[in-house]
């Protein structure tokens, strides 16, 4: 009897121990926490975590590389674990930290690490692309959409890639007009040259663009709506920000990502490899609510909703840039 007390006593104190030890953090991308876009959905997703398991978590606004790479090691310096790496920016930050700190947990989103102690999250973007790309086609009455990226790198042509598919399924003819804003991490927080890019490509007949920009995003949305065109957000739902104008979201569940890291790590259940999330999964989708509904005709519905089935079920296969850098739409 006094063995096993002593033995629920020692597994208790383990337990405290582990609840102690279990101290989670958030390096965001660079374009500030609160970008209505990718940030602050993982933002949101920490703070569901936060209000469901009381359980408070550190996180850190970087406004360069340098500044996310040294929020990494700090953390991991600080016994924070997990550290959840939120962009593909900080990729050789965490190559070279995770080996360092080979009992802290990482997780990167939005790019691979082969490592035992990490886990990389990422998102089949080419796959709710789609979807919006369908719904823009279907709701142009000039025959052309848009698309504005932020930093033009692969993942970005991800977006647009899908976006261009989807459009075609919906009509072979529609013209496609794509601009990106820049190629530094400064394109991801630059809605005045987005705006500008906007103006541009509705000036060549696009009246439904979509954003694929971070904050930038903001001076797409902007633009259409001044404009009275229509737009698509991304990442976040934003169809509140301009209501009647937003024509959708593509929404990247970011939040997810980083509640179940933050959970798995504190069950005790954290996986290294990669999680690849897409339709299926519900990892992206399209957004409907209270605030686009009177956008989406029947028609539409019923086609987008088609068109999850097709890609759930393999018979809709949508290219992914990233697999050889090209894109035949």
């Amino acid at each position: 009897m006094k063995k096993t007390i002593l033995s629920l006593i020692a597994v208790a104190a383990m337990s405290t121990t582990a609840l102690a030890d279990f101290k989670p953090a958030l390096v965001y991308g660079t374009g500030g926490k609160f970008d209505k876009s990718f940030n602050e959905s993982a933002y949101n997703g920490a703070e569901k975590f936060k209000a469901d398991t009381g359980v408070d978590y550190r996180d850190f606004e970087p406004t360069g590389d340098a500044q996310g790479e040294q929020a990494i090691l700090n953390f991991a310096s600080m016994g924070f674990s997990p550290v959840v790496a939120l962009s593909f920016a900080w990729k050789s930050a965490v190559e070279k930290i995770a080996p360092q700190f080979p009992d802290t947990e990482f997780y990167i989103v939005d790019d691979v690490i082969e490592a035992p102690n990490v886990q990389s999250v990422v998102f089949k973007e080419e796959q709710g692309s789609y979807l919006v790309g369908l719904l823009a086609a279907m709701k142009s009455e000039t025959g052309a959409v848009g698309f504005v990226g932020g930093m033009d790198i692969p993942l970005i042509h991800k977006f647009g890639c899908g976006y261009a598919q989807g459009a075609k399924a919906a009509n072979g003819d529609v013209t496609i007009l794509r601009n990106f804003v820049g190629t530094t991490g400064a394109a991801w927080n630059d809605p005045v040259k987005a705006g500008e890019l906007t103006k541009n490509q509705m000036d060549q007949g696009a009246d439904v663009i979509y954003a694929a920009a971070g904050a930038s995003g903001l001076g797409v949305l902007q633009a259409a709506a001044d404009a009275e065109k229509f737009s698509i957000g991304v990442d976040s739902n934003q169809n509140y920000v301009h209501p009647g104008s937003v024509l959708t979201s593509m929404v990247k569940r970011v939040d997810n990502a980083v509640y179940d890291a933050f959970k798995a790590s504190q069950d005790g259940d954290f996986e290294a490899g990669i999680n690849s999330l897409g339709v299926a999964d519900n990892g992206v989708s399209w957004a409907y609510d209270e605030y686009n509904k009177a956008l989406i005709t029947e028609d539409m519905l019923a086609a987008v909703e088609k068109a999850k089935e097709g890609i759930v079920s393999g018979e809709i296969e949508v290219h992914d840039y990233a697999v050889d850098n090209t894109c035949p739409y």
